[in-house]
């Protein structure tokens, strides 16, 4: 089970936020920031941590929303889905990036660090590749902003991964867009799932689709 401790970001505030870390079962395979969707630190990401923790990974989960509202979690209701795009939006990307950069100094000395993030952190996870040295491989999952910057070229191998049924990310338009600048990093496209398909909220969950996409990340991962 993982605990909360608190990291200083990189950012030129020095804020210091909470994060969710989690440490590895058996031998550390390298440590993993892993990013929340809009709904902050829930019960979701928690678990997510949790489960890399299990597979041999360094888990943390930077609560990046913590300047504007300290410890924020919504549910996947219509007042959470509003109140996590309000904060989203409200956070500079430059500011989140600092927070990942200092999680990735925070795992680096230990050996490699990657990246993973799911939606608004699928976004951020595709920036990070692109923006900040250090990480050995990143995962993006059905990030909205992913498509509007498919030109960065990320600095280290990068996947992406997509629902086939996410009414809000049309997934050949992405993959498209990528691949046209970087033919080498893999989209891959799952036909039975919508957005937030790793999500485990039964609404969203794919539980076929989200172990392949984790088996391929591990692979990335060399876990």
């Amino acid at each position: 089970m993982g605990e909360t401790i608190r990291i200083k970001s990189n950012a030129s505030d020095g804020f210091e936020f909470d994060a969710f870390h989690a440490s590895p079962t058996g031998d550390r395979k390298g440590g993993v920031v892993v990013v929340q969707e809009i709904f902050g630190l829930d019960e979701h990401v928690r678990r997510d941590v949790d489960r890399w923790a299990s597979l041999g990974f360094e888990a943390v989960a930077p609560s990046l929303y913590d300047r504007r509202e300290p410890r924020f979690v919504a549910g996947h209701d219509q007042a959470g889905m509003a109140a996590g795009i309000g904060h989203a939006r409200a956070t500079p990307l430059d500011q989140a990036l600092a927070d990942i950069a200092a999680v990735r100094d925070y795992l680096a000395p230990h050996g490699k660090a990657f990246i993973v993030g799911y939606c608004y952190g699928g976004s951020l996870a595709w920036l990070a590749a692109a923006k900040l040295d250090g990480f050995s491989g990143a995962s993006s999952y059905y990030g909205s902003m992913v498509q509007a910057n498919a030109t960065l070229n990320p600095k280290c191998p990068t996947i992406v991964h997509l629902g086939r049924l996410d009414t809000g990310i049309p997934a050949d338009e992405v993959k498209a867009a990528v691949q046209a600048s970087n033919p080498q990093v893999p989209v891959h496209i799952y036909d039975d799932a919508g957005h937030g398909f790793n999500n485990e909220d039964p609404a969203r969950h794919d539980s076929k689709s989200a172990e392949l996409a984790r088996r391929r990340t591990l692979e990335l991962f060399g876990g």
